[in-house]
């Protein structure tokens, strides 16, 4: 524990949003359908097809696609969290490489809010909080766009109210 600040590394108490679960789903699914449109068209299309390794290839990856689908977004979820407490904010995220980040109060200098197509969609917000370290900003990834207004709202409240500069 910092014996200035108070802060510690833990686990954030919140989640977000169950939304998030189809969200990740419907945003890795393209990506997967373009590559076995790929592999099929490279099936059908040459006029000397190419044997049967293609038709192995195009079955392992729509496995590994059924695999990653059915179990990244649902594995994220669980991992995924935040919190903010009266002086600091925490989060978790990732799957495979996750991570821990904690920013004390004081070192806030923007938060925003962002919602590109897929997120509109399914009601979700992503919240920035940019402060001046080197390891860059922390993101709040799926949460539902009321709590993250009211994130966003709470946040400037108390980055306001708090001492120090920010730097």
């Amino acid at each position: 524990m910092s014996e200035t600040t108070g802060v510690r590394l833990r686990a954030p108490q919140h989640r977000i949003s169950r939304k998030a679960i189809p969200y990740w789903t419907v945003r890795a699914l393209p990506g997967w359908i373009v590559l076995l449109a790929i592999e099929v068209a490279g099936l059908v299309l040459p006029a000397n097809p190419p044997g049967a390794w293609l038709v192995v290839v195009i079955v392992v990856t729509a496995v590994v696609a059924l695999v990653h689908l059915a179990v990244m977004p649902s594995w994220r979820y669980r991992v995924h969290r935040w919190e903010v407490t009266p002086t600091a904010v925490y989060t978790q995220s990732g799957w495979f490489d996750q991570e821990w980040r904690v920013a004390p109060l004081s070192r806030i200098q923007t938060v925003d809010t962002e919602r590109g197509p897929f997120e509109q969609l399914f009601g979700l917000a992503k919240v920035t909080v940019t402060t001046a370290s080197a390891a860059g900003p922390l993101h709040i990834h799926g949460l539902d766009l009321d709590v993250a207004r009211q994130l966003v709202d709470d946040l400037t409240t108390a980055t306001a109210a708090s001492k120090g500069d920010a730097t």
